[in-house]
């Protein structure tokens, strides 16, 4: 990871060489790293937010497939396609920023390394002088060692044997690690009844102040990802603003792990967590600000959509009160399609007689007297049984 490594050791070698404090060094370096990291930071925080609005509909999703988990899983995701959701947004947008920040640490924990630029021989050679002065073997010297040669360049370039490393190592610039009157180069300790001065009670405060912004940082994220949350109408929706925040167990574990890395790791690192937080919490407000213009916007429609949907289910409510009020018996027509024909046969013909009789009286002629009916069907006159023929009599007459 070189690649990432070196480059931001130059970039911290350069805040310290323009600000001569290696704290200041450490909070603008923090800053930077928060810049390059804001397009990252900025995708996370918008697939969070969209998945914190769904929450409304994921719980009516709930409530509608009850203990049917495999379907109330197929609407989820037909929920987050239709959205435009990722799953697993927020997680990788979010996990992207860790390739950054381990070889980041590794920069902070190595000034040999990556602010003095000395080259592997010569730390080794610094590496087996702390080992002996500490009385233990080089491979169980602890990971910050390089510290200590550090502050103190000039001492330990003395007791190097060979003449170009002891002079590469005298060319370089001791750190101060001193920034307000503790040293950022100490691994603090939790025994603050044991503290000698100010620079071990304030290592103490410092892990504490960074567990606190951590804290903090996420109870404004969660605020922050709550205050865009609103229903199918556009309308926010604060029980489920309540229940899309994390559990507190994880508000409680996060900041108590920071805590604990604070003592077991130099201050400098502390140092740049607790700026990492800092900035977080302003980054988290800024992006807020910015998508929730947007997402206000979509709830002005849904709401107008919502008004709309209302309106028109109050007149279709109002027309079907007035059919109730003018039909109280609820009785209806029948309007079969058989009965719906011979009605309009029936009218043809009224009105083909009716024709007829106007015609006949224009003439001046009788009115047309109506055919006997034998069977007692209009249709059928004749009719004496389904075999009866009105020719069958006649033709026995002729013969006869």
């Amino acid at each position: 990871m070189d690649f990432i490594r070196v480059p931001f050791g130059y970039v911290l070698e350069f805040f310290y060489g323009f600000l001569n404090n290696y704290g200041l060094a450490l909070i603008l370096f923090s800053f930077v790293v928060k810049l390059i990291l804001l397009p990252f930071s900025a995708k996370s925080k918008k697939s969070m937010m969209k998945m914190s609005r769904l929450q409304p509909q994921l719980k009516q999703l709930e409530l509608a497939c009850g203990d049917d988990k495999q379907k109330y899983q197929q609407e989820v995701m037909a929920l987050y396609k239709s959205e435009g959701v990722s799953m697993y947004g927020g997680c990788l947008w979010s996990f992207l920023p860790l390739l950054f920040l381990l070889p980041l640490y590794t920069v902070i924990r190595e000034p040999l390394h990556y602010l003095m630029h000395l080259n592997t021989e010569t730390v080794d050679a610094l590496k087996a002088i702390v080992a002996t002065e500490q009385g233990v073997e080089v491979s169980k010297l602890g990971y910050y060692w390089q510290y200590g040669p550090a502050a103190d360049l000039q001492k330990y370039a003395l007791q190097l044997t060979d003449a170009s490393m002891r002079e590469a190592v005298m060319g370089a610039s001791s750190i101060n690690f001193s920034f307000l009157g503790i040293n950022l180069g100490q691994i603090p300790s939790w025994k603050v009844w044991q503290a000698k001065g100010w620079s071990d009670i304030g290592g103490f405060i410092v892990p504490l102040l960074s567990g606190g912004l951590n804290y903090l940082s996420m109870f404004i994220s969660q605020k922050m990802n709550g205050s865009v949350i609103s229903n199918a109408n556009g309308e926010k929706d604060e029980a489920a603003a309540k229940s899309a925040q994390t559990g507190k167990m994880m508000n409680i574990l996060m900041p108590l792990m920071s805590i604990w890395f604070g003592f077991i790791v130099p201050l400098g690192l502390s140092i740049y967590w607790l700026t990492q937080s800092l900035f977080g919490i302003v980054q988290d407000v800024f992006l807020t600000k910015h998508y929730r213009k947007i997402y206000d916007a979509e709830d002005v429609v849904r709401r107008e959509k919502a008004a709309q949907r209302a309106a028109e289910e109050a007149e279709k409510e109002r027309i079907r009160a007035a059919r109730r009020a003018a039909n109280p018996e609820g009785i209806t027509e029948n309007t079969s399609k058989k009965k719906q024909q011979l009605r309009e046969r029936q009218g043809r013909e009224a009105a083909a007689k009716d024709f007829e009789a106007k015609k006949r009286a224009a003439a001046g002629l009788a009115p047309e007297e109506a055919a006997e009916v034998l069977s007692g069907d209009p249709e059928r006159p004749f009719s004496r049984g389904r075999a009866y023929s009105s020719e069958h009599y006649t033709k026995n007459e002729e013969n006869e």
